[in-house]
């Protein structure tokens, strides 16, 4: 017995020992490949979503929220990639339509799935043998772990994406899938829906005979993707090259047909390339339930308008978040004059960059471009002859732009400024060339008497301007004044011999008139005025020409006798009567302030300064203007006194004295005058001092109307001394001022441009200015030199302008776009705005590292905005249609469908059919016994085809 009972212990001692021993040196190669697989699927399901994310799982480029992690395994000398992929949403269901999905969750309908692929140049199994063995190693390997994740393997050529795939679905069915794909000859049976159902009824039908005698309850969804013709990309290209010859790129009568901007602001410059270079149109029919073939072939034929949903996915250029700096506008043309800023510095006159003696010459004429005379006839004609009228400065101009001191848009400088923008590759020598020319034209019309074109011609300098475009303007008051002096001339010369002797009898001084006047002194250097309420004009002047003047003088003979010595008189100031005579005051005609421009106030300034006691030599400048004003009030009030130019000129110096109101008793000739007679006042202090300036000038100025008074300013003069300070302008000095206004006047042309009104933009456009406005003050205070901080501040406000330039031509193009549609523009525009905005930066090409993705948002089309989505398909001409052939249906304007997705499905009830034996009592739910997935066109066909069965 006891023997016995040691046996027994001994034998349960190896049963336990066997128990918890796995002997895997008996195990196949097979076998351990599985227990990996296992083991790391194992891993996976135990860390889940979240885990895998810490552990560097990896997401994909094409999709929002699918992630993949993957793991190298090894089996019979060869190397497997074996990929988990998982989405981060929750649920059992795909991600929605507007999200990307994975090309296995297209064909499958599934979430979450593994794929096991060798580590080849194919990525693909090449031999069935082996797809079965390694599919059926992942399937077992799924079931130890009770996984319902699919398996997939991908399985012949790499073209035919062609997969096999098994899915353990529970202790009862499993699902197994297959996809191949036809690259080229597709049966035309295969091209419409009718072949297609066939298709996929003969997967389970038991007779082939005739599908249409059968009824089978299919249920049916379809999506059609549409795209509109692009324009061929070699006119697309040809725009790059446009602008290296000017004459082809410039003036829409030289293109061969319209472009899309041909009415934008900037299209009288530079031909833009259209941001939005198409539509795709997905448009999805709800799911249907189809019983025959009949049925498909009605369906082919309808609209696409029946859709249920319509999805939009526009193609924006690539060029767009592109930083090569390829692209053709004002920003890359700004960039070669900031270029040709730095080389301005290394010569002294405009004219040394072209001339023959100067040592670097040599190399400019070999590495830039000199426009030919061609192109530069064409400019001047467009400078100085076909836009010879004076634009509206203030039209296109931001309420900022003014902050930026350069010329004002439409002006001559400024348009010139623009022109060498677009002239050779804006290089300092064509700049050189096209300053020395323009010069050229500039004296010309002084010389001829020629009006400047595009340059007011009246009113005062704007000193907030440019100085180049504050001595135009001069330029051309001179030239006005000019001309109206040689009419007054000619008048006088032809009519000297009849009116003479009228002139010597109604002229008090005789000989001190015209007659005796030089010919330059004969101008008088005023211009139409209307006077104002109480008959004075700013401080009291007012000023006409001199022709009005003198016709005014000739109605004099007909008044009364008291009058007949008055002379350029502009009216009666109001109910004011002269001190001495109690006669009515009148204002004279004056001349107008001497104009200066800013270098000229500065001179001034610096003299005042240097010759100390402000006040007095102020006056003394003062003292022609004042002695001018004083000789037309004597002239037009021949009894007047000084005090009576006080009260007309400068009221604040007249104190009126109100104590003595109630004093005196009216006289009875102004009894019944509102104003009392005498007025009671007196000279302010400053006018009663002895020696006062003033009375001085008084006492010692004669009566002489405008018309006879020396002129205060001499054109003749004044205009040389312009042309010679444009005609030696140095020239950083001129590229200064150019760049300081080609920013102002590209960035008013850009402002010009019609958006919609985003709010976005207006505020870039507003943000843009203020911008260039402090970058560019360096440049107005002569402070900058080569090679410094300022220029590379100009190039990345170049970097800035090109920035806020591709976003205004997205946000022009695509509100023509959708011009009936201003939702969808709106939203698209905000959501790109917001895409591109990192990669604005701080201005500096590759400042920051931004995602490289590309903007790939899909936006839902609401029913009232359909029509206006369908209006951008226009029907193929007869060049478009000739290059394929329709094959489908669901034509949309004569457009048949690029991609067509189809699926196709038939589920079954768990009871009363052959999988009910298997289910517990009383448990009821469909399943999805058969689907297919077609995706095709007319020359390509995938099918992808999932089987429910019960093994």
């Amino acid at each position: 017995m006891a023997s016995t009972s040691k046996v027994d212990l001994s034998g349960e001692d190896d049963d336990e020992q066997l128990e918890r021993f796995d002997d895997f040196t008996l195990a196949s190669s097979w076998e351990r490949f599985i227990s990996e697989i296992e083991a790391v699927c194992r891993q996976w399901l135990a860390d889940g979503p979240n885990n895998l994310l810490e552990k560097g799982a990896v997401k994909l480029d094409f999709s929002q929220k699918l992630y993949k992690v993957k793991m190298e395994l090894k089996y019979a000398m060869k190397s497997y990639n074996m990929e988990y992929y998982f989405e981060t949403s929750s649920g059992g269901k795909i991600a929605d339509g507007n999200s990307t999905l994975h090309d296995l969750q297209l064909c499958f309908g599934v979430k979450d799935f593994l794929v096991i692929a060798p580590q080849s140049a194919s990525g693909v199994v090449l031999d069935s043998p082996e797809a079965s063995k390694l599919l059926s190693a992942v399937a077992i390997a799924l079931t130890n772990c009770s996984s319902l994740w699919p398996a997939f393997v991908p399985v012949h050529d790499p073209s035919r994406k062609a997969y096999i795939g098994i899915q353990n679905m529970g202790t009862v069915f499993t699902r197994r899938f297959e996809a191949d794909r036809i690259g080229s000859q597709v049966p035309v049976r295969l091209m419409h829906l009718e072949g297609l159902y066939e298709l996929f009824v003969s997967k389970f039908a038991y007779s082939t005979l005739d599908f249409a005698m059968h009824l089978y309850k299919v249920h049916f969804t379809m999506t059609s993707t549409y795209r509109t013709i692009h324009h061929d990309d070699d006119d697309l290209q040809s725009l790059g090259t446009e602008k290296e010859e000017y004459g082809d790129n410039h003036g829409s009568e030289t293109r061969s047909r319209s472009q899309w901007d041909d009415d934008c602001p900037w299209s009288e410059w530079y031909s833009a390339e259209d941001p939005v270079k198409g539509l795709e149109l997905t448009a999805t029919w709800s799911e249907k339930t189809v019983e025959s073939s009949l049925e498909m072939a009605e369906l082919e034929n309808a609209s696409p308008h029946e859709a249920e949903k319509w999805m939009i996915l526009p193609f924006l250029s690539p060029n767009l978040d592109s930083s090569e700096g390829n692209r053709v506008g004002f920003a890359s043309q700004l960039r070669l004059l900031v270029d040709a800023l730095n080389m301005s510095f290394d010569a002294q006159f405009m004219e040394d960059f072209v001339s023959v003696e100067n040592p670097g010459s040599d190399n400019l004429k070999s590495s830039m471009i000199v426009p030919p005379p061609t192109v530069l006839d064409r400019v001047f004609k467009d400078l100085f002859h076909e836009g010879s009228q004076v634009a509206a400065f203030a039209k296109g101009e931001h309420k900022i732009s003014r902050a930026i001191k350069g010329a004002p848009f439409g002006s001559l400088f400024a348009q010139f400024c623009l022109h060498a923008l677009w002239v050779g590759t804006c290089n300092i020598r064509a700049i050189a060339v096209l300053w020395i020319e323009f010069i050229r034209e500039v004296r010309w019309c002084w010389e001829e008497s020629q009006p400047l074109p595009k340059m007011q011609a009246n009113g005062s300098i704007d000193l907030s301007t440019c100085l180049i475009n504050q001595k135009l303007q001069m330029l051309a008051i001179c030239i006005e004044k000019k001309c109206e002096m040689n009419e007054d001339f000619q008048d006088c010369v032809g009519s000297n011999e009849h009116t003479y002797d009228h002139m010597e009898e109604d002229s008090p001084v005789g000989d001190k008139t015209t007659n005796k006047q030089k010919h330059g002194d004969e101008f008088d250097g005023i211009q139409d005025s209307p006077l104002t309420k109480d008959g004075l004009h700013g401080s009291g002047t007012t000023t006409t020409s001199r022709r009005s003047v003198k016709h005014g003088d000739s109605l004099s003979t007909d008044l009364k006798s008291s009058d007949h010595n008055r002379r350029g008189s502009a009216g009666a100031v109001g109910s004011m009567k002269l001190l001495k005579s109690y006669k009515s005051m009148h204002a004279p005609f004056t001349q107008d302030a001497p104009l200066m421009t800013e270098d000229m106030h500065e001179e001034r300034l610096q003299a005042v300064e240097a010759l100390g006691n402000s006040f007095s030599f102020s006056a003394q400048l003062e003292k022609d203007i004042l002695s001018s004003d004083m000789s037309a009030f004597k002239a037009a009030n021949p009894d007047s006194v000084f005090e009576d130019f006080i009260r007309w000129h400068s009221p604040g110096d007249w104190e009126n004295d109100d104590n003595k109101e109630s004093g005196a008793s009216k006289s009875p000739v102004t009894k019944g005058l509102k104003d009392e007679w005498p007025p009671r006042g007196r000279l302010s202090q400053r006018m009663s001092e002895q020696g006062n300036l003033w009375r001085k000038i008084w006492n010692d100025t004669p009566a002489l109307p405008v018309y006879e008074q020396k002129p205060l300013i001499d054109p003749f003069r004044e205009g040389e001394k312009i042309l010679h300070y444009l005609e030696t302008l140095r020239p950083h000095q001129l590229l200064e001022q150019m760049v300081c206004t080609t920013f102002r006047v590209s960035a008013d042309t850009l402002n010009q441009t019609n958006f919609g009104g985003l709010k976005q933009m207006t505020t870039k456009m507003e943000q843009l200015y203020r911008t260039m406005a402090s970058t560019l003050k360096p440049l107005q205070t002569n402070h900058v030199s080569g090679n410094s901080e300022t220029i590379e501040d100009l190039r990345r406000l170049c970097v800035i302008f090109e920035h806020i330039e591709k976003l205004l031509t997205l946000a022009s193009s695509l509100h023509r776009t959708f011009l009936q549609a201003p939702r969808l523009s709106e939203t698209i525009f905000t959501d790109y705005y917001n895409f591109y905005l990192p990669r604005m930066g701080t201005g500096s090409p590759g400042s920051l590292e931004v995602d490289e993705k590309e903007f790939d948002v899909k936006y839902q089309v609401m029913t009232r905005e359909r029509q206006c989505v369908s209006n951008m398909f226009t029907p193929p001409t007869a060049n478009q249609s000739w290059r394929k052939v329709l094959s489908m249906g669901n034509l949309l304007n004569g457009h048949e469908p690029t991609v067509r997705e189809i699926i196709f499905s038939v589920r079954d009830s768990l009871r009363n059919n052959h999988y009910a034996a298997h289910n517990p009592r009383g448990f009821q739910r469909e399943i999805e016994t058969y689907r297919m997935y077609i995706c095709g066109t007319s020359n390509d066909l995938r099918v992808a085809l999932s089987v429910t069965s019960c093994d």
